[in-house]
Parts: structure tokens; C-alpha cells; sequence
């Protein structure tokens, strides 16, 4: 029985099974989409992504991940945030019970 279970959402809407029933994400792939909402949520993206300094890149970066940090489902310590490609960053951490985690955004 899985110990996080949470409503599939992409391209910010629910994602329907061919019945028009919500699908379901559980455990690993729950945490993930939870990182990334908070992410959103709090305005830091989109600071990052407009940001032009190297230096305040890197204070953003460096509150994204400790915002990161303090989901108490992941180890300590593991959540870093790279440039994947210009505006396309990734997030990678580690799930106390259920392994690594990347999300794009």
C-alpha cells in the first residue's frame, strides 16, 4: 500500500484516465510533483529565471534548494538545483524511503 498518494496534474490541469477519472501518482512521484509545486508556488523561479546576475543566480538557487530542504520526506542534505539549459533548471533529491527524485522546471 503505497504511503503518499496524489491527483496527476501536468501542464497545470488534472490528468483524466480514458474513463474522465483523475489518475493517481503514489510515493515517489507524489514527492515529486509536491517539490515542484512548492517550487512554483514560491515566486523564487521565476525571480531565477529573470535574474541576469551570476551572483543573485546563485542566491536564488541556494534558497530554492533550502526551500527544497525542508520536506521533511527527503534526506537532509541531498536537494541541489543545476541549469539544465538556459531558463530549464533541475532539481534532483533523495526520499528518505523511496530513492531519488528529478524534476525539470
Amino acid at each position: 500500500m503505497s504511503e503518499y498518494i496524489d491527483l496527476l496534474i501536468q501542464d497545470n490541469d488534472l490528468v483524466l484516465d480514458p474513463s474522465r477519472q483523475p489518475l493517481l501518482i503514489e510515493d515517489r512521484a507524489s514527492i515529486a510533483q509536491d517539490i515542484a509545486h512548492m517550487i512554483r508556488e514560491s515566486g523564487l523561479l521565476v525571480t531565477l529565471v529573470a535574474e541576469r546576475s551570476r551572483q543573485r543566480q546563485a542566491d536564488c538557487i541556494l534558497q530554492l534548494e533550502l526551500l527544497v530542504e525542508d520536506d521533511e520526506r527527503l534526506v537532509p542534505g541531498t536537494a541541489r538545483i543545476l541549469e539544465d539549459r538556459p531558463g530549464v533548471y533541475l532539481v534532483t533529491a533523495k526520499t528518505l524511503k523511496f530513492g531519488d527524485i528529478e524534476v525539470f522546471l
